[in-house]
């Protein structure tokens, strides 16, 4: 994959014809905290309701079409040296690398925009090992099991904590 070709950018709504194709997709959601988006009508709500307004939700673009997303959330008050990430690509694009220089993209851009950042979280389900990997890849250390610590789709499951630091190196 050419990477000049990979950006992020805030959502907007015209992108809602693109992120309606990987959002409907069950494969794509499936470790999601949000259910699979099932209408156009559904995508523009979630793009203006709540990507739009998010503090750190940008679409990855494939020459400009949206293809997935990185979410940064930072805590507030005493916990603002904290942030979680998540992230997701349209499953066209699975094994392309797209997500790994998205997210290596995102930490340079974040720990610049919220300087009393220092600390970036990803909780990833133990049966993810594609999500594992891509973390590994950029430089995220795997911290521990949380076991039964995250509700999604009905279950409580295991899941893995990985870290990354502001005086971490991305690889």
């Amino acid at each position: 994959m050419d990477s000049s070709r990979i950006s992020l950018r805030p959502f907007k709504l015209t992108d809602v014809d693109d992120f309606l194709k990987w959002a409907s997709d069950d494969r794509v959601t499936r470790y999601l905290r949000w259910n699979t988006i099932t209408s156009k009508e559904e995508a523009m709500a979630y793009i203006d309701k709540v990507a739009i307004h998010h503090p750190w939700r940008w679409t990855i673009c494939l020459d400009d079409h949206s293809v997935g997303y990185v979410s940064i959330k930072p805590e507030s008050g005493d916990d603002k040296c904290r942030a979680h990430v998540s992230y997701a690509v349209g499953a066209d694009y699975w094994g392309q690398g797209i997500v790994t220089l998205a997210i290596k993209v995102a930490i340079s851009l974040v720990f610049k925009e919220f300087p009393d950042l220092v600390r970036l979280e990803a909780l990833v389900e133990v049966e993810n090992r594609a999500s594992q990997r891509v973390l590994e890849k950029v430089g995220f250390l795997k911290e521990g099991l949380l076991r039964k610590y995250g509700f999604c789709k009905g279950e409580i499951r295991d899941m893995f904590i990985y870290s990354f630091l502001s005086t971490d190196k991305i690889l």
